[in-house]
């Protein structure tokens, strides 16, 4: 009960302003509130059978671009792009943390809910092609721009395991995470 209460407080407050580019904006406090409801704790499925692999991620998107590059063109400020899709350059924020990158080397990609997550939470019995989809989802906020250091932490951990160290990224982390979570979890209902 006390995590639910955190965690609808964090809903509730302000979207927090920031600079630089962000990925697609969550729906606002009240429909993250009300997918939120509906979200249900159910024991985690086994991870037999997991592996990344099985979650095909950083596919082809055309123009030679794959999802990382366009995760990276999305979530950056003056991204100069060159032929065949090769980040020219740029500059990255990393919410989580408020680090600013000049070099797309130095960014990961994070999955808002972890690939593992998804498996324990029913993507074990997708489709192989419903989870290459949910790898690579543009539409949501499942893929973002973050620092290596931050995502690395953050690993296959949920938010009852791991915050982002910068504590006005909570909010919007929450959010994001309700917005991907929701969807895998009527799934499994």
């Amino acid at each position: 009960m006390r995590r639910r209460l955190i965690a609808v407080l964090l809903v509730i407050a302000a979207f927090p302003a920031v600079a630089g580019a962000l990925p697609p904006r969550p729906p606002g406090p009240i429909k993250t509130l009300a997918a939120l409801k509906e979200l249900r704790t159910a024991k985690p499925l086994s991870m037999t059978g997991y592996s990344r692999d099985r979650l095909p991620h950083w596919i082809g998107q055309g123009n030679g671009c794959d999802t990382r590059k366009l995760v990276l063109i999305r979530d950056g400020s003056n991204v100069k792009v060159g032929p065949r899709c090769k980040i020219v350059s740029g500059s990255w924020f990393s919410f989580y943390d408020g680090l600013r990158f000049m070099s797309a080397s130095r960014i990961d990609i994070d999955h808002i809910v972890p690939l593992a997550t998804a498996w324990r939470s029913g993507a074990k019995r997708w489709t192989d092609a419903k989870r290459r989809d949910f790898a690579n989802d543009l539409e949501n906020s499942q893929p973002i721009a973050a620092s290596a250091a931050s995502n690395r932490s953050k690993s296959d951990q949920n938010p009852d395991a791991w915050k982002p160290p910068r504590r006005r990224a909570w909010c919007l982390y929450s959010r994001w995470w309700i917005q991907v979570k929701e969807p895998v979890a009527a799934e499994a209902r």
